[in-house]
């Protein structure tokens, strides 16, 4: 990090713009700040999941995850930069394919819910599905890695599984969707 911050606030950002990792400014609606501010979103998320009792190997997944989308944000605020590997949305396959071999097929569709563990992943899933579709929006207008979309589409897909995960390891299982419970 080339230069700390020793002054949070700097009344740049007052006219409705923000400096990005290049030095140039952009507006604070545009795609791109929307882009980092849902992945910075999704990292705070998984902050508060982690806040909760989790296996450490679930624990150290996603601390890794988190500094991956923190490196994710910060290729995001520099237009053109690469800083994710083609490597990483493997890893998260891998995981993937980890802790969904635990699990039995899915029949029926689940609702997020049973732990709590596992209703704050949900939540994150949903969290990492918007900063996806805000990160192939942003790539309509501007470059942006093939790397970290893939990444943020493997990681809802893994966030999925971990609930799952989460509520059979804490003996809740699936909570299971009811067609037409209402009517």
């Amino acid at each position: 990090m080339g230069n700390r911050l020793s002054k949070i606030y700097t009344r740049t950002g007052d006219a409705g713009t923000t400096g990005l990792g290049d030095g140039s400014r952009t507006s604070k609606d545009s795609a791109r700040v929307a882009a980092m501010g849902d992945v910075d979103e999704l990292n705070s998320l998984l902050g508060v999941v982690l806040c909760e009792p989790l296996p450490d190997d679930v624990r150290d997944l996603l601390v890794g995850i988190q500094h991956d989308l923190f490196d994710l944000g910060g290729e995001m605020s520099i237009p053109g930069a690469t800083l994710l590997k083609t490597t990483q949305p493997a890893r998260l396959e891998a995981a993937i394919d980890r802790y969904n071999a635990e699990l039995g097929p899915l029949k029926e569709f689940i609702l997020p819910g049973g732990t709590r563990a596992a209703a704050l992943t949900h939540l994150a899933r949903t969290v990492c599905r918007r900063a996806e579709r805000m990160a192939v929006a942003l790539a309509a207008e501007e470059a942006v890695s093939d790397a970290g979309r893939q990444y943020l589409n493997r990681l809802s897909d893994l966030l999925f599984v971990l609930g799952r995960w989460l509520n059979k390891s804490a003996g809740a299982g699936d909570v299971l969707w009811q067609k037409g419970k209402n009517a």
